[in-house]
């Protein structure tokens, strides 16, 4: 029998004392005496909790107060379970809008309208929507095409070090800053080449041309054969000149030597109090005949630099800035030459240097004088004077200080001087709104306030969420609830995120009313799910609690709801469900911190595994196989979690860690499990399977490719056949291609490799036999995927009965997966295709409700209104949607449905919208055109 830590709890009421408004420490006598040896497991864990939540007396007020509750309740686990009134949503920091749809269209608009010196910015106004969207795919892509567009070398440098930071290479053991992928796109040496290049960003870099080195430039500075005819001299030493040749330096030389002063006379100039040395003259001579600076040491074409400023050599100081920006390779480096850079103004040199800077993100900024540099007034000046200050470096530094410490004095400082380069209306909304998101975080609510109403100003609506806030956290409740009021009632289309923040500021049946709208309007918001699921653990109703939890945890993990469902667990004494939510938690932000931030999640594991059965590795692997063919993703990340603390060097875990979090759409969480991964690579060969899998990951796929190549090349294995079939099949396949990606995924079968990874290959692989319309070889692999346990193949199989005009069998091939999968709306979705339309709406509706983020059943439902006539009925079905996911195909079809309807601007805007989600999306342009052409 399991040891049970709430059989001690309980006797305590130890629930009545969760639901409590008065937070003690655990244990106000810090002398006590330690427990006697006899000491139970329970108390054990008792103590263990006592002595991580010593925490200062907290007191509050709220609406359900339990009288009798005696305070020794509260002292012992004060944070065993939320309070529903002291919980709030985060504040977005990124643009929000209350028309999302009408702003894409915006968005595309002006870069359709803008010309190619303008192309860079207008994309990266989009990348600045796309953030708030959840696919990061968007904002890749977007980043990409600004980067496409970039003009000047600063936007190059910044955003090509900006698309190498999303991948996080600086994760990678075994790269530097300054490695290539390949293209020009993010190759650090091409930043460096100013102008518009757009059509050869993708094209291969030159970093593998062996440069020539300087026994050419040794040659041509030979003076045998010279005919001097002036010298310059410096102190005792006689630096002997081509006097032409000095004057074609600059025009002060020109003018010294040929312009009727005296030194036109002299055959012998003093120049010793010049700031020249005898050596810097020297190398000013070789560069008057051979103008190149190659040949010199460092130190000679820093005095060449400052001798071009000096006497406006032009070429001169061309040359000595590009040479210089070639040596700058490491942090070291740049931090030496960028203040010889930044006075005297060598444009080159600092982009060389503010590269190193940003491609060594997010360590360099832990150094004081990067800090220094780009956060202190005279820094921030002195960069703008040499051309490298500008709203897109601070937006990207501003980014990355946020995601590593967002209530720390360099994030506010970044932030402000994003504020001070703000100059579009879009720029200053984004800026104003997250300084002001910040300032909340550190709970300076005056601040906080100033900044949010400063985004309000500058057109930013969604800034408002933070006014009220700031206000309520000020005391000013009734001010808070006027202002989501009045944004309720002056809006045609209430939002979502509306509702959900004017709760906060009312009670009772109008704060649940709220909620529930919110709901509605927006599934995807996960605090109204947070505050049901409290209120109803308030009340012991725990087993409601947590369903109410499951409803969006269904469709979007996220690791607040996942501790809240531990919490809950605990109190159900569902230890194994507990410990299997931390554990998906920790999968997802491995540093978590529990308990209102009092205690790290790996402390709760170790705390709560003794509560629980003991699996061996072996027992592990049995679970992961019973989870993966349930489709039970979350507990097939704790499985792995399991096996990772026994195994943490297993990359093969890893790899499987990020398969499944890329299923739960969490891809930050992905990427980082793939680069570990990586580094845990013992081969390789296993090496470069993961490398191809982060470049295909992040849409680079000709390089994955070649990835996987390299690895077949120096041993066959499952993963990197398999990758490649993968990446090939990921375009339009014509008969040639499917012939050799099947022969890939046969190669990969047989190769070793356990039963999970094989079902996935033989579904992939009867997937494209389907669409080589061999059915017979599809059904078999189906069902050899079935044997092993690939639940996922009914699927297939059911399309293979459909395909066979076995429409029966295709049905009751998808409620076999159906009642096999934990998480089936996909399933409900895909057997509504096999059955009349009653049941297909019925179906479909399931669909809805277990996963609103599916678009399928909205298009479904649309496209039957239309078919009975019900226009009205069929565009607000979409509408519903689009109003938290705007999605290309729905988007598509609501502009066909307008455009059949007459109403040719409103078809317009949604086709535009739709094309800045995917500017090549075939349908969408001709839809496009044909709405634009003249009426007759």
């Amino acid at each position: 029998m399991q040891p049970n830590l709430f059989t001690t709890m309980r006797s305590l009421k130890l629930i009545e004392g969760c639901k409590a408004t008065q937070v003690y420490a655990l244990n106000n006598n810090p002398s006590s005496s330690p427990p006697p040896p006899t000491t139970s497991l329970r108390e054990k864990v008792l103590q263990h909790l006592q002595d991580h939540l010593r925490v200062n007396s907290i007191r509050s007020k709220s609406s359900r107060t339990h009288q009798n509750a005696a305070v020794s309740l509260d002292s012992l686990l004060p944070h065993g379970l939320p309070v529903s009134d002291l919980l709030e949503p985060r504040i977005d920091p990124s643009l929000k809008f209350v028309d999302s749809i009408e702003k894409l269209a915006e968005v595309h608009r002006r870069i359709e309208n803008s010309s190619q010196l303008e192309k860079s910015e207008a994309f990266l106004e989009q990348c600045a929507i796309f953030r708030g969207l959840t696919d990061p795919k968007l904002f890749r892509r977007s980043l990409r095409s600004a980067r496409q567009h970039a003009v000047n070398v600063h936007a190059k440098v910044v955003l090509s070090s900006w698309l190498r930071y999303e991948r996080r290479e600086d994760e990678l053991i075994g790269t530097t800053s300054m490695d290539c992928c390949g293209r020009n796109l993010e190759c650090p040496n091409a930043s460096l080449v100013s102008g518009y290049h757009p059509e050869s960003v993708y094209d291969r870099c030159l970093c593998s041309r062996v440069e020539t080195n300087g026994g050419d430039c040794v040659s041509e500075c030979s003076t045998s054969e010279v005919d001097y005819d002036i010298s310059f001299c410096i102190g005792d030493e006689e630096v002997r000149c081509v006097r032409y040749k000095i004057a074609s330096l600059s025009r002060p030389f020109k003018a010294m030597l040929y312009g009727g002063f005296r030194e036109m006379r002299l055959s012998a100039i003093n120049f010793t109090n010049n700031g020249v040395s005898a050596e810097g003259m020297r190398a000013a001579e070789a560069f008057s005949r051979v103008g190149k600076v190659e040949m010199f040491p460092i130190n000679i074409v820093l005095e060449l630099l400052t001798l071009a400023n000096r006497f406006c050599c032009d070429e001169l100081k061309t040359a000595c800035d590009s040479y210089l920006s070639r040596l700058v390779k490491d942090l070291d480096g740049a931090l030496s030459l960028i203040e010889y850079g930044l006075e005297e103004a060598a444009y080159l040199l600092v982009a060389a240097c503010v590269q190193v800077f940003l491609r060594e993100l997010p360590s360099s900024m832990r150094n004081p004088n990067v800090v220094k540099i780009f956060c202190s007034v005279e820094g921030r000046e002195r960069l703008g004077l040499v051309g490298h200050g500008s709203f897109v470096l601070y937006l990207f530094l501003s980014q990355i200080a946020m995601e590593d410490d967002m209530k720390s004095n360099t994030t506010v400082m970044l932030l402000e001087c994003l504020v001070e380069y703000a100059v579009e209306a879009w720029q200053k909304q984004l800026a104003c709104h997250q300084l002001g998101a910040v300032m909340l975080e550190r709970k300076e609510h005056k601040d906080a306030e100033r900044w949010f109403s400063s985004a309000a100003e500058a057109g930013h609506v969604y800034s408002l969420v933070g006014v009220a806030r700031s206000k309520f956290k000020r005391g000013h409740r009734y001010s808070a609830y006027k202002i989501m009021n009045s944004l309720i009632s002056d809006c045609s289309a209430a939002t979502g995120w509306m509702h959900q923040e004017r709760s906060l500021y009312c009670s009772g049946k109008e704060k649940l009313l709220d909620l529930d709208m919110a709901t509605d309007l927006d599934p995807t918001l996960t605090f109204p799910y947070k505050f049901r699921a409290v209120s109803l653990a308030e009340e012991s109703q725990f087993g409601a609690a947590v369903a109410e939890l499951n409803k969006i945890m269904g469709f979007k993990v996220s690791p607040d709801c996942l501790e809240m469902r531990a919490w809950i667990s605990i109190a159900m004494e569902d230890y194994e469900g507990a410990l299997k939510d931390i554990r998906a938690l920790l999968t997802l932000e491995p540093n978590f911190l529990m308990f209102n931030k009092k205690i790290h999640g790996d402390h709760m594991v170790e705390l709560l595994r003794p509560l629980v059965q003991q699996w061996n590795q072996a027992d592990c692997w049995m679970q992961l196989y019973d989870r993966w063919s349930s489709v039970d993703d979350i507990g097939s990340l704790a499985v792995v979690h399991h096996m990772l603390a026994n195994d943490p060097g297993k990359s093969l875990l890893r790899f499987r860690q990020s398969l499944l979090l890329l299923r739960l759409n969490c891809q930050k969480a992905a990427m980082r499990s793939l680069r570990l991964a990586r580094n845990h690579s013992k081969s390789d060969h296993e090496r470069l399977v993961y490398e191809g899998w982060i470049l295909y990951d992040t849409g680079h796929r000709e390089e994955a490719l070649a990835k996987a190549e390299e690895s077949i090349s120096i041993q066959r294995s499952f993963e990197a056949y398999f990758l490649k079939a993968y990446a090939l099949a990921d375009s339009a396949l014509d008969p040639e291609s499917s012939k050799y990606v099947i022969q890939l995924l046969e190669e990969a079968l047989r190769c070793p490799s356990d039963g999970l990874r094989k079902g996935q290959a033989l579904n992939n692989l009867g997937s494209v036999y389907v669409d080589c319309d061999k059915l017979d070889l599809a059904a078999d692999c189906y069902t050899n995927a079935l044997n092993i346990k690939h639940t996922r193949a009914h699927q297939g199989l059911a399309r293979v009965y459909h395909l066979k005009h076995q429409r029966k069998w295709a049905y009751d091939e998808m409620t076999k997966l159906i009642e096999k999968a934990r998480n089936n709306a996909s399933a409900f979705e895909k057997r509504s295709e096999y059955c009349d339309r009653e049941m297909a709406q019925s179906d479909l509706g399931m669909a809805t409700l277990l996963d609103p983020l599916r678009t399928y059943p909205y298009r479904y439902r649309a496209a039957v209104l239309m078919d009975d006539h019900k226009e009205t009925e069929a565009i607000e079905e979409l509408s519903r949607a689009l109003a938290f996911k705007p999605d290309l195909q729905l988007l598509h079809l609501r502009a066909a449905f307008y455009d059949s309807m007459g109403k040719s601007a409103e078809a317009i805007r949604d086709c535009e919208a739709a094309l800045s989600l995917d500017p090549n999306h075939t349908d969408t342009i001709d839809l496009y055109n044909k709405t634009r052409e003249p009426q007759p």
